[in-house]
């Protein structure tokens, strides 16, 4: 997906790329790379496939979300940065936290945050079993891109959201694992509100954005999993 390509389809979504933004992705994907040399953040590299498979993929979140508001979010399993660096430049309104579990990819995050000269965001470095404990009914959104089965996903992250808040794993098809996942949502106080599937331009490979509102307020002892 060239630059011309991914200003359209992103226009298709809804989202207008004002050319900071366009910049402040092209300083993104050229740290990446560079990061990438030193350790392994993503095994796909070449600038259209980045463009497509991480910018591009991490964005369709607006066919669930209405991002211009104020809100704050959680990024479960940040990694390399994918949705909640690409969030943050697009949207600078919403208040991020990215959270992973090895401390070289927070001092990764943390670099781009200072490079990008974004505001309102922060990496943590802290298992999310650990940190959903001490932040529990704490933001609008938590979302997770390709981490963990949608069951154990559920467990992590549904204690985090604030009542009537949303939960969004982003997954390819996950028919199976909502199946799997049906019981411990509704213990957990949420609900399958919406399973939006979509393919991807280009290579057409399946998406699946898989929204669960958290309808109320539990005293449930979940999380127990570890990621």
């Amino acid at each position: 997906m060239n630059l011309e390509l991914f200003i359209k389809e992103t226009k298709i979504l809804g989202i207008d790329l004002t050319e900071e933004k366009q910049q402040q992705l092209e300083q993104f994907y050229q740290l990446l790379i560079t990061w990438n040399e030193k350790m392994n953040l993503t095994r796909i590299t070449e600038k259209e496939e980045v463009y497509l498979k991480h910018f591009y993929d991490s964005l369709t979140l607006v066919k669930e979300l209405d991002l211009t508001q104020e809100l704050t979010l959680c990024d479960v399993g940040s990694g390399a940065g994918f949705p909640g660096i690409v969030l943050k430049i697009v949207f600078p309104n919403l208040k991020i936290t990215l959270l992973d579990s090895l401390q070289k990819r927070v001092n990764y995050l943390n670099t781009i945050i200072q490079e990008l000269g974004l505001e309102n965001i922060k990496a943590i470095h802290q298992r999310a079993e650990e940190y959903a404990k001490e932040h529990r009914e704490y933001y609008d959104i938590v979302t997770a891109r390709a981490v963990a089965n949608l069951k154990t996903l559920s467990e992590l992250c549904i204690p985090m959201v604030k009542e009537q808040g949303i939960f969004i794993a982003m997954k390819a098809n996950a028919t199976e694992e909502l199946k799997e996942s049906e019981e411990i949502i509704k213990i957990l106080g949420g609900k399958i509100e919406n399973v939006e599937s979509f393919l991807i331009p280009i290579e057409e490979s399946c998406r699946t954005l898989n929204t669960i509102r958290k309808l109320k307020k539990t005293n449930s002892m979940y999380p127990r999993k570890k990621i």
